[in-house]
């Protein structure tokens, strides 16, 4: 048996596929753990259904949480969005309330997969309360009324004392849209570029001084700009897979790097 984290797939279909030929990945013996954003790309919806009929492991991603929003009405499709295919799907309905029900955080033996990070200020133990927060509350009767307020770039700073829906978002934003911070770990949700265009103090999450020790790797992915990053207890898998690079998975087991070029890349 091998454990597989495989970077942010966003629609890339065959791509995926390809990677899992040649990684020989054998559903009945190997284990798949995704970073989440599993949708908005060239083949969403095939994904989602391969996803769903295979019984993998993903976190939830911002772009999973987007499409569950949209899908309750409470946000609204953006020019760039690529989910026609799964919004007009017969079994839509199904694959969304599959997806909903995924976790934040996912702990294995000497490791974790979130999609984008953990805040600077967090225990590991920390994080899991919060993740099991969140998930009952989008995986209750009414996601709806938790999505309503999970979008927006504060609360900034994290305190124990947050409640309610303040404690939720910046709890969603940390785990899905974090990159960077400031030194005392304040949440930046602006920036997008490579780790050497953040300025102004900002940095890294997984760099802040006020960074707490933490006993297992740190497995994520949605900051493309990054690209695969290995260091400071982090692995980052976001190889930009969507925007024509490639697809990265990581072997526990060995440590082993398998990248497969993006269909996007060859045309394909």
């Amino acid at each position: 048996m091998a454990t597989y984290v495989i970077g942010d797939v966003h629609g890339c279909y065959r791509t995926l596929r390809r990677l899992l030929d040649r990684i020989d990945w054998d559903p009945v013996r190997d284990r798949l753990i995704f970073t989440g954003d599993l949708v908005n790309g060239p083949d969403s919806l095939a994904v989602l259904r391969w996803a769903r009929e295979n019984e993998v492991e993903t976190v939830l991603g911002n772009h999973d949480i987007h499409l569950l929003a949209v899908i309750q009405g409470t946000r609204k499709l953006r020019e760039s969005d690529s989910l026609d295919d799964l919004l007009g799907a017969p079994d839509r309905d199904e694959l969304v309330d599959w997806l909903r029900k995924r976790p934040m955080l996912i702990r294995l033996a000497g490791a974790a997969v979130v999609h984008a990070g953990l805040m600077p200020q967090w225990t590991l133990e920390t994080a899991e309360r919060l993740a099991r927060e969140v998930e009952a509350a989008l995986g209750g009767d009414s996601p709806g009324d938790t999505l309503e307020h999970l979008f927006g770039n504060k609360p900034k700073k994290w305190s124990e004392e947050l409640t309610g829906e303040k404690r939720l978002r910046i709890a969603v934003n940390a785990m899905t849209r974090m990159r960077v911070v400031k030194a005392d770990g304040r949440l930046d949700m602006k920036f997008k570029g490579s780790p050497q265009k953040a300025d102004g103090g900002r940095m890294p999450w997984f760099e802040a001084p006020a960074a707490r020790p933490r006993e297992v790797e740190i497995f994520f992915g949605h900051w493309a700009a990054l690209g695969y990053y290995q260091g400071n207890g982090v692995v980052g898998l976001d190889s930009g897979c969507v925007w024509g690079k490639a697809l990265t998975a990581f072997r526990l087991e060995d440590r082993a790097v398998f990248q497969q070029d993006s269909e996007r890349s060859t045309g394909h």
